[in-house]
């Protein structure tokens, strides 16, 4: 960045926009609400007469009672411009984190459907913005990764989102606008100080600019450096994940946990971070981590042991740690006519084949052995996960098992090389 503030222009804007951004197979999507930002970004966009194909795309969220008056005047705006114009209505549903979270959900997810493989899609976010975003994620407790606030640019589904604003200021928007005589929506909602990020832009960030006039760029300058700092901790995480020998289990994954524990706390918690993200989970608050660390990483290997947030768990065995869903999700036994003789395969043509769960006490000979065992004992030397054993379904003739799981078939119950058999394929919630 340089010591001054740039001035707005669309050429100034340029150099801002996607390498891509000069090929006329290239498409623009610019999420245009219809506001003052959005408005300038898309009005500057067309003055550079670049060799692209834009498109403006308008959310209606449906909250505000004058939203298909804002959508009509998107319209016309982009009849203006000579843009094509979509528009897609949402429903916002707030699931606890609150109305504006549950908007920007509804917002991104069309924003993904529409923009495909090699698309752009540009969203109005400027140094105002950033400044609200950083602040916001401060007070919530955040480290590298939330400090980094707004990214210039990362991946949406295929394409790739683009924030071409973020070191222009919201006045030097509105100088741009004046200039060029603009019209625009004014959501009334911008007003209501009940919104954080509402009270943090008309009450906080006024006081603070005038006392200290630069700190937007300041701050923008210190998103950037976490950006940084978080790329080096992703690289770090990633040699540590491949180390860490990962695999798919039948449900969720798994790591080595003799590596987890040989690793330094921080970066323990760097490599789980990067592995919970990865697979999509949240992060967990500080008290999981200490009975993370408590439990699963210091504690002696015990199966029963079992730290969960939201909709993910961690637990342990044999020397693996699991990353597991929450609630598990149901599996389910399926038999695969064949006559592959590499497999080991359930007799066809048994009389009153079911399926059964455990009750307890079952017995059994699985092919090739010489004597039974108790169900019990087997399942602990097949390795299977204990949490999966009460699902586990054993395979019934009449009231003789004959297979359990896809784990074994009993004895004197395998189809022989030259004959028709089933394959037991027990799945459902791999990853």
């Amino acid at each position: 960045m340089t010591s001054s503030a740039p001035i707005f222009s669309p050429a100034a804007l340029r150099a801002y926009l996607p390498d891509g951004g000069n090929s006329a197979d290239a498409v623009y999507w610019v999420g245009f609400s219809g506001g003052l930002d959005s408005t300038v970004l898309l009005h500057a966009l067309v003055q550079l007469q670049l060799p692209v194909t834009i498109r403006a795309l308008h959310i209606n969220h449906q909250i505000s009672p004058h939203a298909d008056q804002w959508q009509a005047r998107c319209a016309a705006i982009c009849a203006q411009l000579g843009i094509e114009f979509t528009a897609e209505k949402v429903s916002v549903i707030n699931s606890g984190k609150g109305i504006e979270d549950a908007a920007r959900a509804a917002r991104y997810a069309v924003f993904e459907s529409y923009a495909g493989a090699g698309d752009f899609l540009l969203t109005a976010h400027h140094a105002n913005d950033q400044a609200e975003t950083l602040l916001l994620r401060l007070l919530r407790g955040t480290g590298p990764r939330g400090l980094a606030a707004m990214a210039a640019q990362r991946p949406l589904g295929q394409a790739t989102l683009v924030r071409p604003l973020l070191n222009f200021s919201r006045a030097q928007l509105e100088s741009y606008a004046r200039e060029y005589q603009l019209q625009w929506v004014e959501d009334e909602s911008n007003q209501d100080d009940a919104y954080d990020r509402n009270f943090l832009r008309n009450q906080v960030l006024p006081l603070l600019a005038i006392r200290w006039p630069g700190f937007m760029r300041k701050w923008q300058q210190t998103a950037e450096l976490c950006a940084e700092q978080e790329l080096l901790l992703e690289a770090i995480a990633q040699e540590d994940l491949t180390c860490s020998t990962p695999r798919a289990a039948r449900i969720g994954q798994s790591m080595d946990l003799v590596f987890l524990r040989s690793l330094s706390p921080v970066r323990q918690q760097n490599l789980l971070r990067y592995w919970l993200r990865n697979a999509g989970y949240c992060m967990p608050e500080q008290s999981h981590w200490q009975q993370i660390q408590a439990q699963l990483l210091q504690g002696r290997e015990d199966a029963e042991a079992n730290v969960s947030w939201g909709d993910v768990s961690l637990r342990v065995f044999r020397a693996r740690l699991y990353l597991l869903p929450v609630p598990l999700p149901e599996m389910a036994l399926t038999l695969i006519e064949t006559s592959d003789n590499q497999s080991l395969r359930l007799k066809m043509g048994l009389p009153n084949l079911h399926i059964r769960t455990r009750v307890g006490g079952e017995r059994c000979k699985p092919a090739g052995r010489n004597h039974s065992q108790t169900l019990k004992k087997l399942l602990q030397e097949y390795s299977l996960e204990p949490w999966l054993r009460e699902q586990l379904p054993l395979v019934y003739s009449g009231d003789e098992l004959v297979a359990v799981g896809d784990l074994w078939v009993c004895d004197g119950f395998v189809a022989g090389c030259d004959e028709a058999g089933y394959r037991l394929v027990w799945t459902g919630g791999a990853e």
